[in-house]
């Protein structure tokens, strides 16, 4: 029994490894591809809307079976499940997180910005100082929602063998012939897991309309 839950363990290790991951690359890789999208350059803004779009109209398990399957055939590269992994869900949740950054900065009033421009802030003062902090108010939500979709959808990973918690459930269930309880027990471990997050990110979104603050 002991080894049968210290699989389950490993495999949820490797979960919050794959979606810590893919978070934060997302995070990243949504900012920059918000700020390119905003840009009056079209040279920066049809390649954003390019990646924005294709990532977010085609389905996650394509897009990993195109990194595991097709990036290998194409660039000559070896990809671990990890590796095709990272890669798709970090992209895929970028693209996301693309549109709701763009939908956060643009809606704060123009004023703010006139105003800002005309005590002489520059761009970068600019963002990070009046738009970004009061933007990211605005998107907790959205950004918190997103970032539970993304572990769920992280369990697609088991079709190319990486060993999340699903994996490894599946794996358990063939050799103890008792899928009924391995699938519960992974159900109840997803439904903690995503119910502490997102009571820790209800008790964090009533502190901001508190204290007008964002600060944890």
């Amino acid at each position: 029994m002991f080894a049968e839950s210290g699989l389950l363990l490993a495999g949820f290790r490797n979960t919050l490894i794959l979606t810590a991951t893919a978070l934060s690359g997302g995070l990243v890789v949504g900012l920059l591809l918000a700020f390119a999208r905003l840009s009056h350059r079209r040279w920066l803004r049809l390649p954003a809307d390019l990646v924005i779009e294709v990532f977010r109209t085609t389905p996650p398990l394509v897009q990993l079976f195109w990194f595991y399957f097709g990036l290998p055939i194409v660039l000559s590269v070896e990809m671990t499940p990890f590796m095709a992994a990272g890669l798709t869900f970090t992209i895929q949740s970028g693209a996301f997180f693309a549109e709701i950054f763009r939908a956060g900065i643009v809606s704060i009033e123009k004023g703010q910005w006139e105003s800002a421009k005309a005590i002489g802030m520059g761009h970068n003062q600019l963002m990070r100082r009046i738009i970004l902090p009061q933007a990211v108010k605005r998107m907790f939500p959205s950004m918190m929602e997103r970032s539970i979709e993304l572990m769920k959808t992280t369990t697609l990973v088991a079709t190319v063998s990486y060993a999340d918690l699903l994996f490894q459930a599946n794996e358990l269930a063939q050799k103890t012939f008792r899928p009924l309880e391995v699938y519960t027990v992974v159900a109840l471990i997803y439904f903690v897991s995503i119910s502490c997050v997102s009571f820790f990110a209800a008790r964090l979104e009533k502190r901001f309309a508190r204290t007008g603050e964002f600060s944890v």
